[in-house]
């Protein structure tokens, strides 16, 4: 009998289809405190992470926007006001209990029209090919199971001329640096998570789910390898966080 195909779920080994069933439960459990819990984690610098995404993705007016693992819809809200009533904004994510959430902030907001959603896995878009001017996924590419995938779907939805970018954690450019970032990951974060949400082990998974996440130039490469030229990335906070961006040409 072939051993059973197993993925990392953080530090520990799965099996592979036991790893989505894992994220969503971590995404379930965080789902009504998740906006709170970004921005005590990041000292609210997660905004300016994803204004600074929004600005290298050069969306215009009348265009189609894709955003993957949109969670709570920052990056898709931007991307409705700039596309205007012309354009179209998709937002999709794979946990139905964040989905919900996304949609509801959107609705209270008044945002209505040029706002869809989809609950979708990034492995298998439900989305014909060619169709996006940009496709986004922030924070969320970590946690894919077979990343290589999602990113080859990114690809296929988009057209010719279109740009992908995957807004994300990255490594840390500095050893010193790095030393800090994992002292406040694995001792603060999980404290962090205990007294807001009730729930240490995710915010333990986040900080092992960074570890494990290819650094900067293997995205890059992997991003290459799925089609995308004119691949670079940018590194934000000391490499805390990178935007990688490329091209469908």
């Amino acid at each position: 009998m072939a051993e059973q195909e197993t993925t990392h779920f953080g530090y520990q080994q799965v099996p592979v289809e036991e790893k989505a069933v894992r994220v969503r439960e971590v995404f379930d459990s965080v789902a009504s405190r998740y906006d709170l819990m970004n921005d005590l984690m990041s000292l609210g610098i997660h905004r300016l992470w994803k204004r600074h995404a929004i600005a290298l993705a050069g969306v215009r007016r009348g265009q189609r926007v894709l955003d993957l693992a949109s969670g709570t819809g920052d990056l898709a809200a931007r991307f409705a006001g700039i596309v205007g009533p012309t354009g179209q904004v998709v937002m999709s994510d794979i946990n139905e209990a964040m989905l919900s959430r996304g949609r509801e902030r959107q609705l209270d907001q008044g945002r209505v029209g040029n706002l869809n959603y989809a609950l979708a896995n990034a492995e298998r878009l439900p989305f014909v090919g060619e169709h996006f001017d940009c496709v986004t996924i922030g924070f969320g590419l970590r946690n894919v199971t077979h990343k290589e995938w999602a990113i080859a779907e990114m690809y296929r939805v988009l057209r010719p001329g279109g740009r992908a970018l995957i807004l994300e954690f990255s490594h840390p450019t500095s050893k010193a640096f790095s030393r800090v970032y994992d002292l406040y990951s694995f001792n603060v974060l999980p404290i962090l998570g205990r007294l807001v949400t009730n729930d240490s082990e995710s915010y333990r998974y986040l900080a092992e789910s960074i570890r494990m996440h290819p650094d900067q130039e293997s995205l890059r490469t992997m991003m290459e390898g799925a089609g995308f030229e004119r691949c670079t990335y940018f590194n934000l906070t000391g490499g805390v966080v990178a935007i990688h961006r490329g091209y469908k040409l």
